[in-house]
């Protein structure tokens, strides 16, 4: 198992590298630079003033040399300074946002998992019932609704006509004068529409896929074999049969580790919240380069640990995995 691991590491470093590269070549490819978005709509800024901000940010290089050098800084852990007028420390931009998008994230697939493997599994056991039927159209309803289109019903519904939860931010104006309780009331209000909306799309294909998988696995001889040895039905599904299903969805869940981190820059954007999807949307549309490759390479070293984590986990529950 530490070999395992070992190796798996060792390959995380040239793919980081190889994201790094083509994240790079491809913002730089984007129409528009910092300073051509900082000066055109200022008609007193002169192309003497334009040149010392390119050489300010070092934009005056070739591409590979500016490659190169922000390497360098990226191996001693640091991403550089933003292109915005603040000129703060990408890190420090970055670090006060971090926590609040990974908070939600693991909010929103501790949702999917809790309900996705119980209702994957119980529409297995009961095919074509009408708990079935009636989980197949919800989970297509889910595939086919966009997220931000959800985001905007939820808070017609419950922000407009009910007015039950508060639509944006992360905390109400008067939250510093709150109890702890009240201070968690509030809290708790205005997340729910954001990880709910974060938690519907994951939630219907990962029920999909643990329903699909449970299928398969229910059909095998071992399961027949079980039944035939008078064990109870709770025994086989849950001890013999769960168990064996769930290594596709680990792999799975490993992959979309990205999905939620990406999917972080609409709800976060939509209801206001003030983490890293917001951050990386206006970072891209400034073409603050420090500040776009600093998220980016938060978010691939997240999804690689991501995928670490469901080949850990799939060799944990397969032991041919950790022992080939």
């Amino acid at each position: 198992m530490l070999v395992y691991l070992v190796k798996r590491l060792l390959l995380m470093a040239p793919m980081l590298v190889g994201i790094t590269l083509v994240s790079f070549v491809v913002i730089h490819l984007a129409p528009g630079t910092p300073v051509e978005m900082q000066t055109t709509l200022n008609p007193k800024v002169s192309l003497e003033a334009q040149k010392r901000l390119q050489e300010l940010y070092g934009l005056d290089q070739p591409l590979l040399v500016q490659y190169g050098q922000w390497l360098k800084r990226v191996v001693r852990l640091d991403f550089g300074r933003s292109f915005s007028p603040d000129r703060r420390p990408v890190w420090d931009k970055i670090r006060e946002r971090l926590g609040i998008t990974i908070s939600l994230n693991l909010l929103s697939l501790f949702i999917i998992l809790a309900v996705a493997i119980p209702l994957g599994v119980l529409s297995a056991c009961r095919p074509h019932s009408w708990f079935d039927r009636a989980t197949t159209v919800l989970v297509f309803f889910g595939f086919a609704m966009p997220t931000f289109w959800l985001a905007l019903l939820l808070i017609m519904f419950f922000g407009v006509y009910l007015d039950w939860l508060p639509v944006s931010g992360l905390t109400s104006l008067n939250f510093p004068r709150f109890s702890l309780w009240q201070k968690i009331q509030d809290l708790a209000a205005h997340i729910t529409l954001p990880v709910l909306v974060a938690a519907f799309g994951g939630l219907a294909g990962m029920s999909r896929y643990m329903r699909g998988t449970m299928l398969e696995v229910i059909r095998q001889d071992y399961i027949t074999t079980a039944r035939a040895k008078g064990l109870s039905e709770r025994t086989v599904i849950f001890k013999h049969a769960l168990r064996n299903a769930l290594l596709p969805v680990i792999t799975i869940l490993g992959l979309s580790v990205p999905g939620l981190i990406g999917g972080s820059v609409i709800f976060e954007s939509i209801f206001a919240i003030p983490g890293m999807g917001q951050l990386f949307f206006g970072a891209v549309m400034a073409r603050d380069y420090p500040l776009v490759m600093g998220e980016l390479v938060i978010g691939a070293v997240l999804t690689l640990l991501g995928n670490l984590l469901a080949d850990v986990g799939y060799a944990l529950v397969d032991p041919r995995i950790r022992t080939g």
